[in-house]
């Protein structure tokens, strides 16, 4: 009796074992920091890649919004984080390439602090004319700001932002200085400019894609070096007579010496999510792209980015606060 009742304890633990692992694995939680608040574009792209990954990686995923210097105080985060694949940051382009030539301490080395896992996204940005600018396409929009100065203003999302560098590229190329008035958050903007107060916004299509169709203000052009897939109607800059390109991209990142299978690994599970067509068809509703590219890639990218907005940027005499 005794024989056969170990035997059976013995089994049973041999199978609580045997299982152990895989437990684990499906207990353990990947942490997905967001540098922004809930609702925009970084953030619903996370939350549809986290929604795909959990079922890839059998674990846990969760987006964890921390809002605060334009996405900075997230990437500090998981610069501290350790390198075990647990903690990552999805971060648009601008914390990486453009805030390295702004502030002196930034607090992190955007190539040395972070292991690039998947480029996960690109985007260009549309320029907006809302009811406080005349009827007309670009040009006569850009030439009636010339005619009143005083009114040449264009809205963005924030200070020291790839928009807002987009902007200046806009105003020198077109020969009309415009004042960039920068909003805490492209929502605010674009309220500013269905109400009049601002004539000009540049900023993502996902801010203003929606009050477009419905008829309140009016994408005049995009920054992209071809049209965007969800608004084919609307002119490149260059199309409009604008020798302006400008873009950016959303990378997954973990901390410095995150393991090469662990890349791997989170690698895959993004490039299965940016497969799923409910997925493409949401980010393209975003007037966002869908594209995936491993970790070289992404490195290369960044480090293209990097390049090309430095003269831009030390061109414009802008000085961070902070």
């Amino acid at each position: 009796m005794k024989r056969r009742q170990f035997a059976a304890q013995a089994a049973a633990f041999a199978a609580a074992a045997a299982i152990a692992p895989r437990s684990f694995a499906q207990e353990r939680t990947l942490r997905i920091l967001v540098g922004f608040p809930p609702g925009g574009s970084a953030d619903v792209v996370a939350r549809l890649l986290a929604d795909k990954m959990r079922v890839t990686l059998n674990q846990n995923v969760i987006i964890d919004n921390k809002p605060g210097a334009a996405g900075r105080l997230a990437l500090a985060e998981v610069k501290r984080s350790a390198p075990d694949g647990n903690t990552l940051v999805f971060s648009p382009s601008g914390a990486l390439v453009i805030h390295p030539w702004l502030y002196p301490s930034l607090g992190y080395d955007p190539v040395k602090d972070f292991t690039p896992v998947a480029l996960a996204g690109t985007f260009d940005f549309a320029v907006t004319a809302g009811p406080g600018a005349p009827a007309g396409d670009l040009k006569a929009v850009l030439a009636w700001m010339k005619a009143n100065p005083t009114k040449a203003n264009y809205a963005t999302s924030g200070a020291g932002t790839v928009p807002h560098f987009a902007g200046q590229l806009l105003a020198q190329a077109s020969g009309v200085p415009m004042t960039h008035v920068a909003y805490r958050g492209g929502a605010p903007a674009a309220q500013d400019l269905i109400g009049g107060q601002v004539p000009l916004m540049v900023d993502t299509a996902s801010e203003t894609i929606e009050h477009h169709r419905a008829g309140k203000v009016r994408i005049l052009a995009m920054t992209g070096a071809q049209r965007n897939r969800s608004l084919p109607e609307v002119p490149t800059l260059k199309e409009a007579g604008i020798d302006v390109t400008a873009n950016a991209f959303f990378g997954l990142y973990g901390p410095a010496g995150l393991p090469a299978e662990t890349v791997q690994r989170l690698d895959r599970a993004v490039a299965d999510a940016l497969r799923a067509p409910d997925v493409q068809e949401r980010i393209y509703a975003l007037g966002l792209v869908p594209t995936h590219a491993g970790p070289a890639e992404l490195a290369a990218t960044q480090a293209a980015h990097l390049k090309m907005w430095e003269l831009p940027i030390k061109n414009s005499g802008f000085k961070a606060e902070g």
